[in-house]
């Protein structure tokens, strides 16, 4: 955990980073393959859709998520009439069923969902958070849900909360960060909750979802999202203050953390992707990393993808998905190759898009011969 002199300093040169614009904001457009409002606010009782997550299953078929805020737009901490709700695509984003609410808990509100998808099983498992529909009760509950059909199905909602946060964190303010969990290469599954103010911890499970455990903790951190390296690091990718991203690294599975902000990377204090493509070590010409987030330093705005070639180390300058407003997004790896993106085009809608390879890099990179469309990630 860092000391407090040093979150005062990276709190300064979060300051230089914004007043001196070493962060460069892309402006080329990306060509998209696909565009299309999936989640409407204002339709069907709802007042406004927010918080996406979007997960390919083992055999390809899509699923989409995110929150029906019914009543107002207000987070789940200020209203309990959230339910999640999902769509599903069985021929890569092409179309979609029709809008259907995941096995609502009768007393109370969900919010923030993400997937996981265990490669092995084919299970894909949603989470989400919970509180009771008393508003004097600040409880956050976290709740799991299991498909074990692609998306169709789901199982009984099971509340994993004292497996993963201990007593002491009962009634604090705590919730699982929304997008997507990770399946890291020896099959254990790996997610992540915020502790507003106090930083991550990340939880797993080794026996395929059947039960749940504290892994480690790292701070400073708010939302965040965790990815693999073909190293078998870990890189925890989170936002933190209006400026850059926070970057921590861990190459003993979360024990010990190297942290600080990558200037390449300019966020405005908002939710990101982040996805391992591909790896060299799995037979691939190239190591790849996917970034997707709103890239602007100051207003979520200007949502842009981009790739790397190192790890993240280093960034490709981007393409833009949308240069108007844009909030949270999540990405995911098409069964032809491409990636499909669910993000927040301000609060109006949730909408879908696709792109290339190609399209990302303007044709200077794609899979070689011989080179198998990646597995899902």
């Amino acid at each position: 955990m860092l000391m407090p002199i040093q979150i005062a300093r990276i709190a300064f040169l979060t300051w230089i980073l914004q007043t001196h614009c070493f962060a460069i904001l892309q402006s080329d457009s990306m060509e998209l393959s696909d565009r299309q409002s999936l989640f409407v606010s204002g339709k069907d009782g709802v007042h406004t859709y927010r918080i996406p997550a979007i997960i390919t299953a083992k055999n390809g078929d899509l699923i989409a998520a995110c929150d029906a805020r019914r009543k107002s737009a207000a987070d789940l901490k200020l209203q309990r009439t959230i339910d999640i709700v999902f769509r599903r695509s069985i021929d890569n984003g092409k179309t979609w069923s029709p809008i259907e609410v995941l096995d609502p808990i009768e007393d109370g509100g969900c919010s923030d969902p993400s997937f996981l998808l265990d490669k092995t099983s084919g299970d894909i498992f949603c989470f989400y958070n919970y509180m009771v529909s008393d508003l004097s009760n600040n409880e956050f509950r976290f709740v799991v849900q299991k498909s074990s059909d692609h998306g169709k199905t789901w199982g009984k909602p099971v509340d994993f909360t004292e497996q993963v946060a201990g007593p002491e964190l009962k009634n604090s303010f705590k919730f699982i960060t929304s997008g997507r969990g990770i399946q890291t290469r020896d099959g254990m599954l790996v997610h992540n909750f915020v502790r507003v103010g106090k930083g991550v911890t990340l939880f797993g499970s080794s026996d395929h979802g059947e039960s749940w455990k504290p892994l480690c903790e790292v701070s400073p951190g708010d939302e965040s999202k965790v990815v693999q390296l073909p190293d078998d690091s870990w890189m925890v990718n989170s936002r933190l203050n209006p400026g850059n991203r926070f970057v921590h690294r861990s190459h003993d599975g979360g024990q010990n953390w190297t942290s600080g902000l990558d200037p390449a990377l300019p966020d405005p204090q908002c939710n990101a992707c982040i996805l391992q493509y591909t790896a060299k070590r799995d037979g691939y010409s190239k190591d790849r990393l996917l970034f997707c987030n709103a890239a602007s330093a100051s207003g979520r705005k200007n949502l842009s993808a981009r790739i790397s070639y190192d790890s993240g180390n280093s960034w490709s300058s981007g393409k833009v998905i949308d240069k108007g407003p844009s909030s949270y997004s999540e990405i995911t790896v098409l069964s032809d190759g491409s990636f499909g993106v669910l993000y927040e085009p301000g609060h109006g809608e949730v909408r879908y898009v696709r792109f290339t390879l190609e399209a990302l890099t303007s044709g200077a990179d794609k899979l070689e011969k011989g080179e198998e469309i990646p597995s899902i990630k």
